[in-house]
């Protein structure tokens, strides 16, 4: 039960107390030691009516105590109202997780790691996953955090979301910070990660109420846009033995016609305002990779045309792998070789699992069969998720 209110609740709960104290580390912590508690204390005596409160309440204690120990025999000296405020009861806990977000993004905080501070404030996850995430190390990732935190608390960073005039300012790296956790739970098809927990959800709550912030902002749009359309196809992902589908052979029947709908109407939406970005261009592809499955039709050069416009903005070593992809549906595997991006090159690419991925099936596709079954083994042990594995391994024999 306690992993379950983990799941549902971290963020939100991170969320309040650090909004009380702006000490975003301590919160973590009294909140780990409050989740501590639970797992020691609610299978003996039973869980509480109200998980989110019971826990709360333990967190706050926690961090008060923590702020006394601080002072030790200078109680004196000690922040009145900030114990006041963590000691305050509160029957109904406010979401405080966008303003959060938006804290994080404070021009006080370093650019590059904004979208990693979210992923750990809010949404948990370590050190490690992250790193994984924006092709980092984690021993960099967790120093790098762990500055952006004490940040906030010596600079006083307020804890709400901005004005008008300052949101735009703060939004890209909100919406990489959501873009990156979806991604995650994405590579969870079955949710059976308590790290990661129900990323997804997650994101594409987080992502809603951006959109309900800033309505006419095309960007937070179209990365709603892009999020509905892969989530559309989550049942279809997997067969009824939990073996990987790929894309073009699942079944579309088992696609949510109606959330597929509603990200039609929001790229459509933002395509109206007339300043094209990344997340729109990605949500252009998700919408036409489904339409080629359901027409039948081929339309890989509108595909290719959108990842070139997706690469010269973003430069991503992510986006090359996946145009390089394209390019051998139009002009065979060795053109698609050689569009692939080089490891000896960026570095990052030698821990990235879809890289090797795709350079084993382009491998295959052109007859190079030793080759291919290097980069097979190298895709094989560097994924996590077991479908793909049996997968990737089904190819591999095939050689």
């Amino acid at each position: 039960m306690a992993e379950a209110v983990a799941r549902h609740s971290y963020g939100k709960l991170v969320a309040f107390l650090a909004a009380r104290t702006h000490d975003v580390a301590a919160a973590e912590d009294a909140l780990s030691e409050a989740f501590a508690a639970a797992l020691a204390d609610w299978p003996r005596n039973g869980c509480p009516a109200n998980p989110e409160g019971w826990l709360l309440t333990a967190a706050r204690r926690r961090a008060i105590d923590a702020v006394r120990r601080q002072h030790g025999e200078r109680m004196e000296e000690a922040d009145p109202e900030q114990l006041g405020a963590l000691d305050a009861e509160t029957e109904a806990i406010p979401d405080r997780r966008l303003a959060l977000l938006f804290a994080c993004a404070h021009p006080a905080i370093d650019e590059s790691i904004r979208a990693p501070l979210m992923l750990q404030v809010i949404l948990g996850l370590d050190a490690k996953a992250i790193a994984s995430a924006f092709l980092m190390s984690p021993a960099a990732m967790s120093k790098r955090l762990v500055r952006a935190k004490e940040k906030i608390r010596q600079a006083g960073i307020p804890f709400c979301v901005p004005e008008s005039g300052e949101l735009a300012a703060r939004l890209d790296a909100v919406l990489q910070a959501i873009y990156a956790a979806f991604a995650e739970g994405w590579s969870d098809p079955e949710g059976t990660d308590v790290e990661r927990r129900d990323l997804t959800g997650e994101a594409l709550y987080l992502a809603g109420l951006v959109v309900e912030l800033m309505p006419e902002e095309p960007e937070a749009l179209g990365l709603l846009a892009m999020m509905l359309h892969s989530e559309a196809r989550r049942r279809a992902r997997r067969s009824g033995d939990g073996s990987y589908v790929p894309l073009a052979q699942q079944d579309r029947t088992a696609w949510d016609a109606e959330m597929i709908a509603r990200a039609e109407a929001l790229l459509l939406r933002a395509g109206t305002i007339g300043r094209m970005g990344r997340f729109q261009l990605e949500a252009a592809i998700q919408s036409a990779h489904a339409e080629r499955c359901r027409s039948g039709r081929d339309n890989w050069a509108a595909v290719l045309q959108l990842y070139d416009g997706l690469l010269a903005i973003t430069g991503s070593p992510v986006v090359a792998v996946n145009r390089a992809l394209a390019v051998a549906e139009l002009e065979g595997p060795r053109a698609g070789l050689e569009a692939l991006p080089k490891v000896d090159e960026d570095g990052r690419l030698r821990e990235y699992q879809p890289y090797w991925a795709a350079r084993a099936e382009l491998l295959r596709r052109a007859g190079a069969t030793d080759e291919a079954r290097h980069a097979y083994d190298v895709a094989l042990g560097l994924t996590r998720d077991a479908a793909i594995r049996s997968f990737l391994e089904r190819r591999r024999e095939v050689l």
